[in-house]
């Protein structure tokens, strides 16, 4: 199963492994990993599950479509690595990916 780091904005981490077809989203929810607000329940009508991608992932994780852009424009703290969890399913390649948290969800 893939391993999956969350590192909240204090530098906390949280290693866990997530089942191949969740979304990153549904990886922290199910490990109570905080930071994760997931206010829609993973239908990308929030930003509450807004993460930051670590740079030698990023060809891995597909690219920001056009209603993803159009939630995150919502978000604070915005930054080029920026995703939503949702919309990024776990699969084998992802094994060891490293996301960060944003001070807060909002």
């Amino acid at each position: 199963m893939p391993s999956v780091t969350y590192i909240e904005a204090d530098g906390k981490e949280h290693k866990v492994d997530v089942a191949p077809g969740l979304s990153l989203m549904e990886g922290a929810v199910n490990n109570l990993v905080p930071g994760i607000d997931a206010d829609c329940g993973g239908a990308c009508a929030c930003a509450t599950c807004h993460i930051y991608i670590e740079p030698d992932w990023h060809g891995k994780t597909g690219t920001r479509n056009e209603m993803e852009q159009s939630m995150l424009d919502f978000a604070e703290g915005i930054k080029d690595n920026s995703r939503l969890a949702c919309q990024i399913k776990v699969t084998d390649e992802l094994d060891g990916i490293v996301v960060r948290l944003p001070v807060a969800q909002f």
